[in-house]
């Protein structure tokens, strides 16, 4: 048995003690970056094991939750500082994960199953209801703000808020139901796997489970009081080199999602892509979901007005990458150029978000 998963977020609490008794000297914020980085895969493997001990689809529903956990813990972070356009960070974070899921990780996915299995299927039930729910979400979130008459700017009143809010947490749940419940079986492989991702490995003990749910827990908190030390320093290197303040959510959203787009090429690789879209789809509908009704609450509580809608340019772009992944997910099959129309739309969003 692997024992990193298990020193990480040992070292990460030590790494939080220590970086707020030493001096903030570049040796010791570098150190807190990769401890930091170490502590969300560590975090994700144990949620790996809980979920493995659940069984799937509730599995990709752990991870997802998560994954969210840990972005709306940096945002929180960044927002509480008080930096420069931490009002619209959230709506700009989200937007990072729509095109990073729908477009690179989607992409990377299709691509790299490609290159193993030439063709995969998946159900094409589930991934559609993904996708809708995804888009019903983002449209409330994140579009119709820059629509709304009765605030000024890209923004929401208080009322329009939290019906946004509870619109959301009201869809996710919906599909957590259906996924898990109601409909379990539009989300797992297609194909010779049984309808069982569990066999692939062992299933965990209880003992195991609840060993890693503890690690699980302490690899969380040291993320937040890492995050509270690294964020600074982030913010001060994008202002240095005149970077577009984008980056620091496409930085949060790279961040949080590194561990799970690994999980999703690994099943890809396994001929499991099913997983692969529910891992993607499944980390933009939770980072709506969950992160919008939690920046609204801590918008009200720092006295804050959420800047949600999306600029010509965002909106443009989201909208490509929902086009290409309901073409992707309509035939229920996969191929190496669907693959590559994901990785340039994922390009362009970089791109873009480098030179605006």
């Amino acid at each position: 048995m692997s024992l990193w998963p298990w020193w990480v977020p040992i070292l990460a609490i030590l790494s939080v003690v220590a970086s707020s008794a030493l001096p903030l000297t570049p040796w010791v914020l570098a150190g807190c970056g990769l401890v930091l980085i170490g502590a969300v895969i560590a975090s994700v493997h144990h949620a790996e094991v809980v979920a493995h001990r659940l069984g799937e689809p509730m599995g990709t529903v752990v991870l997802s939750i998560c994954v969210t956990v840990i972005e709306v813990a940096l945002i929180s972070t960044v927002m509480l500082s008080g930096a420069p356009g931490a009002a619209s960070l959230p709506r700009d974070t989200i937007f990072s994960v729509i095109m990073i899921s729908c477009g690179g990780v989607i992409g990377l996915s299709l691509i790299i199953g490609a290159g193993r299995h030439r063709e995969q299927a998946f159900n094409v039930l589930g991934s559609n209801a993904s996708l809708a729910t995804l888009v019903a979400m983002t449209t409330l979130a994140l579009i119709l703000p820059t629509f709304t008459t009765s605030s000024a700017g890209p923004t929401y009143t208080t009322p329009q808020l939290v019906f946004a809010s509870i619109a959301s947490l009201a869809l996710w749940c919906g599909f957590v139901f259906v996924q898990t419940v109601r409909h379990r079986d539009y989300f797992v492989p297609v194909g010779d796997h049984r309808a069982n991702l569990n066999v692939h490995a062992p299933r965990p003990s209880v003992a195991q489970a609840m060993a890693s749910f503890g690690a699980l827990l302490a690899a969380l908190i040291a993320v937040v009081g890492l995050a509270h030390q690294v964020s600074p320093s982030i913010e001060s290197v994008v202002d240095e080199t005149n970077l577009p303040k984008s980056v620091i959510s496409v930085t949060i959203a790279m961040l949080t999602l590194l561990p799970e787009a690994w999980a999703a090429i690994r099943a890809a690789l396994a001929n499991r892509i099913q997983t692969s879209l529910n891992l993607a789809l499944g980390s933009a509908l939770a980072s709506i979901g969950l992160t919008i009704p939690a920046m609204a609450l801590a918008s009200k509580l720092v006295g804050t007005t959420l800047i949600l809608g999306l600029a010509p340019k965002e909106l443009v772009l989201v909208v490509l990458a929902f086009f290409v992944t309901s073409i992707t997910v309509v035939a229920g099959r996969t191929h190496l150029m669907l693959g590559l129309v994901h990785i340039v739309v994922f390009g362009a969003f970089l791109f873009l978000s480098l030179v605006p």
